[in-house]
């Protein structure tokens, strides 16, 4: 028996891989200990409860990016985080530390050194972030999503999926996969070509308007359209035979089974799983920040198993000029769905699993 701290958090795209190992820690011996380190604020706080995992946290400290107040008050306040961290690894007697990224990994990764408990890193973007960076110098283990993460030594494992992606990319295999009864489960036609557009857990302005924009355009091409539009969009709820518009969706497993090509941003579990389960896109990268979503879906797009585009090019003009010809081309998806599926990794989770395993 191994007690087990994974630490990360922040948005989905890191809590989702966090939780999946997780599950995959319990289905190795109930007899294992799983506690989750994450911060009071994160989606982590909302996702890790509720999949019935403990929760501990550890202050929210941003690295200073410039040099004012916080930067000077930061050395002191990320000494007591690194203290606090160790207190829990001693306390709950843990035998390795799991870290995803984020604001809890990298006093979790310290602690561990100073306590010689083995850490191994998980790096979800093909853009590693500073955390992750830091803990890869002494990790005992460093797996990656992408094959073109620039961490030294580290070992290629994909990204760790839910379950049920996990399973759907088993099914869509089969030549016979039957979309129609993922179709109806959302008010859609059984037999109709299905675009799924989605922006993540916070929705993408600029693609749902687009997308709103283009809902005739889509109609008259014989596309239907299931719009995730993301608890903060403005735009209201819409149902129709052809035009399928929600804020949330609990059930991605069967968004992604009931389509036939994808409209998304290209945060890096999204990648992971439309590319396991052969579901090509164009993806749409956020606009703002690092530019580490550009990165992840590079590999993706050089096999072509999806299209890259703009955030300020992805406009009406490009939906009728470029994507419906692309999704009406039946051919040309059959392709592009082979070349996703031949660069996704279905078993991401045990790969991870084994990594961790190998450490012990």
């Amino acid at each position: 028996m191994t007690n087990y701290l994974l630490a990360g958090g922040g948005t989905a795209g890191h809590v989702n891989p966090l939780l999946a190992l997780a599950d995959r820690i319990k289905l190795d011996s109930p007899q294992h200990k799983i506690f989750a380190l994450g911060t009071s604020e994160g989606l982590e706080s909302e996702l890790v409860p509720a999949r019935g995992y403990k929760l501990l946290t550890v202050a929210r400290l941003p690295f200073p990016r410039r040099l004012n107040a916080y930067a000077f008050k930061f050395p002191r306040a990320f000494q007591n985080a690194i203290r606090h961290c160790e207190e829990i690894l001693k306390s709950h007697e843990i035998g390795v530390v799991v870290g995803f990224g984020g604001y809890a990994s990298a006093p979790a990764y310290l602690a561990a050194k100073r306590l010689g408990i083995p850490v191994v890193v998980h790096e979800a973007n093909a853009l590693p972030g500073w955390a992750n960076k830091l803990g890869s110098k002494f990790a005992a283990a460093t797996g990656v999503a992408f094959q073109s993460t620039p961490i030294k030594n580290a070992v290629f494992v994909g990204m760790p999926l839910r379950q049920e992606i996990e399973l759907l990319a088993k099914q869509t295999v089969e030549a016979d996969f039957d979309k129609s009864k993922a179709r109806v489960h959302f008010g859609l036609d059984p037999n109709t070509i299905t675009l799924l557009v989605t922006g993540g857990s916070l929705g993408a302005k600029k693609i749902n308007q687009t997308v709103e924009d283009s809902r005739t355009l889509l109609s008259a091409a014989g596309i239907q359209v299931l719009h995730i539009v993301g608890g903060k969009s403005e735009l209201p709820e819409v149902s129709t035979s052809e035009y399928q518009r929600i804020k949330y969706c609990n059930r991605m497993d069967l968004a992604i089974a009931a389509s036939d090509f994808a409209v998304s941003r290209a945060g890096a579990s999204t990648v992971s799983e439309f590319a396991a389960v052969g579901l090509p896109a164009a993806y749409v990268p956020y606009p703002v920040g690092n530019g580490e979503q550009k990165f992840n879906v590079q590999d993706l797009v050089a096999a072509g198993g999806g299209v890259l585009i703009s955030d300020a090019e992805f406009t009406p003009e490009f939906v009728a000029q470029k994507l419906v010809p692309l999704i009406s081309n039946s051919k040309m998806l059959r392709a592009m769905s082979a070349a996703a599926r031949a660069n996704g990794v279905p078993d991401g989770t045990d790969r991870l699993f084994n990594l961790v395993q190998g450490v012990l």
